[in-house]
């Protein structure tokens, strides 16, 4: 996977804007309600292109993440409702973004620069650590938006979904710049969205926008739960002497 970096960056890159402008035009298209969510979904893509393209340390994993989300959500959309043509590419552009960028050699042009490792006094354990917890984030991001920003039936269930999906960013976001509070953003709007899902009601749990689309909010908010869990894991050890000290 060393050949060929600079145009299997280049394609990823092409495969996220595509979505990023494919979620834009269909927030505007959208009802009102469903505005929000999609413009959430654009900015998802739109940083996964952007992070390609300026080279950030964090942009392949991000990106990785990313990728893997919508191959997970074709999947299951395809075992449900079968295999429509629509959903096959769906998940297999989905799933070239994750493996363009996978790879040693495509490494070299993001985290494996060692100026921002010795910058943050990262050793290879604790980059072995970050990058697996931010291809975690990076798949339970656009679960989380969807979650948090779907169309709801109780103003109280969807101020609480908004909360802990703006807890979940914010520790997303601390971690991309590696900051220590992060991890308890992310434990914090872990718990939130937990909580929320406890509180989620039958009329809500699955939200139409209209020519027979719909999305089941309740199915995002746990592939939300599951994997920003499976994110914190990696810096469980880290977090529980964080605590201690």
């Amino acid at each position: 996977m060393g050949r060929l970096t600079g145009e299997r960056r280049a394609l990823a890159a092409a495969v996220l804007a595509f979505y990023g402008f494919l979620y834009l035009v269909v927030g505007m298209t959208a009802p009102s309600e469903w505005t929000a969510a999609f413009a959430g979904m654009a900015l998802v893509y739109g940083v996964g292109f952007f992070s390609i393209v300026a080279g950030y340390f964090w942009a392949r994993w991000y990106s990785i993440g990313v990728g893997m989300s919508g191959l997970i959500t074709a999947v299951f959309s395809i075992v449900q409702i079968g295999m429509e043509p629509v959903l096959v590419f769906y998940g297999a552009t989905h799933a070239f973004v994750s493996l363009a960028l996978w790879g040693s050699g495509m490494s070299l042009a993001f985290d494996g620069r060692k100026e921002w490792r010795e910058r943050f006094h990262l050793d290879e354990n604790a980059t072995h650590k970050l990058g697996k917890s931010v291809i975690r984030l990076g798949i339970s991001l656009p679960y989380v938006i969807l979650y948090a920003l779907a169309p709801r039936e109780g103003a109280g269930e969807a101020v609480m979904a908004a909360l802990a999906g703006a807890v979940a960013v914010s520790g997303l976001v601390g971690m991309l710049r590696l900051r220590g509070w992060s991890v308890l953003a992310l434990a914090g709007g872990t718990a939130l969205v937990g909580i929320s899902l406890a509180g989620l009601t039958c009329q809500s749990a699955v939200a139409g926008f209209g020519n027979g689309y719909a999305v089941n909010v309740e199915a995002a908010g746990f592939a939300a739960l599951a994997a920003l869990v499976a994110a914190l894991a990696p810096m469980a050890r880290p977090l529980a002497r964080y605590l201690r000290g």
